[in-house]
């Protein structure tokens, strides 16, 4: 079974009743992902999820808090002082933001293979990690 890594946005579409059509691609998505890989989200995915879901979906705060209790059922990679560290160098060698380096040293120390996210470049690969766009399928 292969591991891989989800990015913020794609747990946000699931919740995203503005846009049917990625929220089903989204579900879809994840539907079938977890019958064939595991998956690994970070501390960082879970905070994001919170305030894009309140903020920008508009959810009350209660249902993005019980969301983010339903991710859990994923391996968590808890931020650590040396995770940030390697995300700093991360961004400087990679010239991205410091926030999706940190989403890419994530995945690379859960060991997963892929990084499913709509926000970096499909199909790069940064230490070690491919990048997947689910959306593009």
């Amino acid at each position: 079974m292969s591991k891989c890594f989800l990015d913020t946005n794609i747990l946000v579409y699931t919740a995203d009743h503005d846009n049917k059509k990625k929220q089903k691609q989204a579900r879809h998505f994840l539907k079938t992902i977890t019958q064939t890989s595991e998956i690994s989200i970070s501390t960082q995915v879970l905070q994001e999820f919170y305030i894009t879901a309140t903020k920008k979906l508009g959810l009350e705060p209660l249902v993005a808090k019980k969301l983010t209790h339903v991710w859990e059922i994923f391996e968590v990679v808890n931020v650590t002082p040396a995770i940030i560290k390697d995300a700093v160098d991360c961004s400087i060698l990679q010239k991205i933001s410091f926030w999706d380096a940190l989403i890419i040293i994530s995945a690379e120390y859960a060991k997963c293979e892929v990084l499913f996210s709509e926000d970096l470049n499909h199909g790069q690969i940064i230490n070690g990690v491919r990048i997947e766009n689910p959306f593009l399928r």
